[in-house]
């Protein structure tokens, strides 16, 4: 599964606070995703991450963090 920073993902279950979209902030070995609803953060193995996840509702990219390594 390509996954990158700043893709929008609906999981297979809801958070408890009602949300079912989430941000993905790190990926690696491990992938940190944020809750869209309350801002909660979690880290998944990659191996979990791509069972839970339904689809990808939108494509974010390294551009759109505003970080940038030409310095």
């Amino acid at each position: 599964m390509d996954i990158t920073l700043g893709d929008t993902v609906r999981l297979k279950k809801q958070h408890p606070c009602g949300g079912d979209q989430w941000q993905v902030v790190r990926v690696g070995a491990d992938i940190g995703i944020k809750c869209l609803t309350c801002q909660r953060q979690i880290l998944l193995p990659r191996s979990v991450f791509e069972r839970r996840v339904k689809w990808i509702v939108s494509r974010g990219g390294a551009a759109e963090d505003g970080n940038t390594s030409a310095q």
